[in-house]
């Protein structure tokens, strides 16, 4: 069993709720408790084979591991092929964490409730298989695959102005996603290898053998990807269509949508644009530290402006990304391990955050910190919860967000100071924000008209949130083992940068 586990975690994991989408179809649609827990049992078991993914991977031996590769077009060098490192893995753990979270938050979902898992579970397939193809052709289709449930998710199941919040959601992504594409067919057709291919590690090798692109091409075609991938990161000033989608979108949506949704843009620069383009990477990731700057600073203003509280914690997620993207552009071992472990932290983070949003919403409908106050009282596990949230989304030491961002910051400074300043104020911007939202929200007298309302009691309700809190304890205290399987990914793109770098004597 084993042995098969081994060679096709990673298909089982995309399989999984692939089979889930395919099973809900045939299952009448007046059975909502047969839906949820086929839903939630195909979740646990992809959060199942990621946690013996995290134990099993061989740091020792490093590179991509689990790899099962199919012809697919031959003649066009296109091939199923599925690896993870140690960057794919904490991804993979981290979808299968919210993906597991979200599923239990969707308890409460009573309208079309067939539909509403399919296209979630239509949307999880998406993200596995971007977190764990090594082809460009089924890179690309597992990452449109993932976009395009986030529109009708939020379309049906959103909240006030859904409409066009989904609209601009589809609009940028499906724009950065041609910008992108345009990039990965010229690397298909660049002539780096001798036969045109989508086989990303065939792609890799050549570069590493001296079959790489010239410097005056990675120039103009590494922005095609940063600009393409970093859409979706989001990357300011591609930005604004990332808070709307946040605050219309359902429970669920809203925690896949900030938990992973948002990281596939980092990621897909970090598998794909900094070791095939290392040159390129080299010349432009010092405007990407300075772009960062506008993400934290600017993304935390407009959020400590927020009344809304969907919309506070999604301007602080376009905030956080920019540390993100700091530590990818500051190119040491220590920043992009934090870059790539803040992706998982802020993942888990944003997804208890906007599902204990949802949790009260579904009985005051509204989240305006004017209408609200004093919910502490009548919620207490609800008003822990997000409590512990907001501290390990201000950095809070003992909360996996802490560790990261202090790798960031660290990491960082000596390649750009100013940069890394920047990121510490932004640091005392989320404070304020969080604290304020924390008090208008939960603290203070309790209006009345809320006295009737109910807290999470059982423990299906409990379950997802101390899931997400729980997981950022265990890694706020313990950071070493995510860490250390993070940087066997991490260490050779960061050599190949730093040998780019001085090739190039910048």
């Amino acid at each position: 069993m084993t042995d098969i586990l081994s060679q096709y975690a990673l298909t089982f994991l995309v399989v999984i709720p692939a089979l889930v989408t395919t099973l809900l179809f045939f299952l009448p649609a007046s059975n909502a408790q047969a839906i949820r827990g086929v839903s939630c049992f195909g979740a646990a078991l992809t959060l199942v084979i990621a946690g013996w993914m995290f134990f099993d991977y061989d740091q020792a031996a490093g590179g991509f591991q689990y790899v099962t590769a199919i012809d697919w077009v031959p003649s066009l060098g296109i091939q199923y092929k599925v690896g993870a490192d140690g960057i794919s893995v904490a991804m993979v753990l981290l979808t299968g964490i919210v993906y597991l979270a979200g599923g239990l938050v969707s308890m409460g979902v009573d309208k079309r409730v067939k539909d509403f898992y399919i296209l979630l579970s239509a949307l999880v397939t998406g993200v596995f298989g971007v977190f764990v193809s090594l082809d460009l052709f089924f890179f690309y289709f597992f990452y449109e695959l993932a976009v395009v449930p986030m529109y009708l998710l939020i379309g049906y199941w959103g909240s006030a102005n859904r409409e066009y919040a989904t609209m601009k959601l589809t609009l940028y992504l499906t724009a950065g996603a041609v910008v992108a594409l345009m990039g990965l067919l010229m690397l298909y057709f660049s002539g780096i290898t001798a036969e045109p291919t989508f086989d990303l590690t065939a792609i890799i090798a050549a570069v590493d053998a001296g079959g790489g692109l010239d410097f005056s091409d990675q120039k103009l075609l590494f922005p095609l990807l940063l600009v393409g991938f970093a859409t979706i990161a989001p990357m300011w000033p591609l930005h604004t269509w990332s808070p709307g989608g946040h605050a219309a979108a359902p429970s669920a949506a809203s925690m896949m949508h900030a938990g992973v949704l948002m990281k596939l843009g980092s990621y897909a620069i970090i598998r794909i644009a900094l070791p095939v383009l290392p040159e390129g990477a080299v010349y432009w990731l010092p405007w990407v530290a300075v772009l960062c700057c506008f993400n934290i600073i600017y993304g935390g203003y407009i959020a400590m402006s927020q009344r809304d509280m969907k919309f506070v914690i999604g301007y602080s997620s376009s905030s956080h990304m920019g540390y993100v993207l700091l530590g990818v552009a500051s190119m040491s071992v220590m920043s992009m391990d934090g870059a790539v472990f803040l992706m998982f932290a802020h993942g888990v983070m944003t997804a208890m955050a906007f599902g204990l949003i949802g949790f009260f919403y579904e009985q005051t409908h509204t989240r305006m910190l004017d209408d609200l106050g004093g919910l502490m009282h009548q919620i207490p596990f609800v008003g822990m919860m997000f409590m512990m949230c907001a501290m390990a989304s201000l950095g809070l030491p003992g909360f996996a967000n802490f560790a990261s961002e202090l790798m960031v910051i660290v990491g960082s400074w000596e390649r750009y100071p100013i940069p890394t300043l920047c990121a510490i104020f932004g640091l005392v911007i989320g404070a304020t924000y969080l604290l304020r939202t924390l008090r208008e929200a939960f603290q203070g007298p309790m209006d009345p008209k809320w006295s009737e309302l109910k807290d999470a009691t059982t423990p299906m309700q409990r379950a997802p949130f101390l899931l997400l809190v729980g997981t950022l304890l265990v890694f706020g205290f313990y950071p070493l083992p995510l860490v250390d399987l993070i940087s066997t990914g991490v260490e050779p793109i960061v050599a190949k940068l730093l040998s780019a770098e001085a090739g190039l004597g910048l």
